[in-house]
């Protein structure tokens, strides 16, 4: 059994991922920021946790991680206000990478999408280039932190039935499951082959416990 923290345990996939964890015997925790989900959160098998994690310091942050074994960042401020998205995808996330570090929490799965990095090519006067200059921050800030990470960069998301399958690689214009995606966050946690990798990857025809360790 792992202890397992979710940043943004109200979100689609996560609300996804957590029964899950929960139904192979993880402990998990699930960060919200609205009291009115908590039910929603608990009927996952998860356990809510109120927290308004824009708001919170380096410290605060290391308490809150603080006895956990992993950590999933599957937060987003959802587009649409830019300084909300640099304050939530680029400061909270890298806040909460400096916690873990300082938390000893070793194991930290990033949520990000197909194509994130500094070459990710969006003009800046598109309403998206925040949230990809604020995932692209974060990512690398994930990569150089020298914790156990991993980099799970799906595709386009829909609310298809999942089909435990995926193709690693491929054409960012596909599109994947939010219940596949979840899988494979599940899939990555109980993985080492997958720590220090970013898996980019759209619906497919590969079984995930296959294609999360094909290089």
């Amino acid at each position: 059994m792992s202890r397992i923290l979710i940043i943004g345990g109200h979100g689609k996939v996560a609300l996804r991922l957590e029964p899950l964890l929960a139904e192979r015997g993880d402990d998990v925790t699930a960060v919200i920021r609205n009291p009115e989900h908590e039910s929603e959160v608990s009927a996952t098998g998860a356990t809510p946790l109120v927290a308004d994690l824009e708001s919170f310091d380096l410290e605060q942050l290391t308490d809150l991680l603080s006895g956990n074994d992993a950590v999933v960042w599957s937060a987003g401020a959802g587009g649409g206000d830019a300084a909300r998205t640099w304050a939530v995808d680029r400061d909270a996330a890298i806040r909460s990478i400096d916690a873990a570090r300082a938390a000893g929490v070793g194991r930290y799965v990033m949520v990000s999408y197909f194509g994130a990095g500094p070459d990710h090519g969006v003009p800046e006067d598109d309403s998206f280039y925040a949230y990809a200059e604020a995932k692209a921050e974060a990512d690398a800030h994930l990569r150089e932190s020298g914790l156990d990470w991993t980099i799970v960069a799906p595709s386009g998301l829909t609310l298809d039935e999942p089909t435990g399958k995926i193709t690693v690689g491929g054409s960012g214009e596909a599109s994947v499951s939010r219940g596949d995606v979840a899988a494979v966050i599940a899939a990555v946690l109980a993985e080492p082959a997958t720590i220090g990798r970013t898996l980019e990857f759209t619906g497919g025809d590969t079984p995930i416990a296959e294609a999360i360790t094909t290089v």
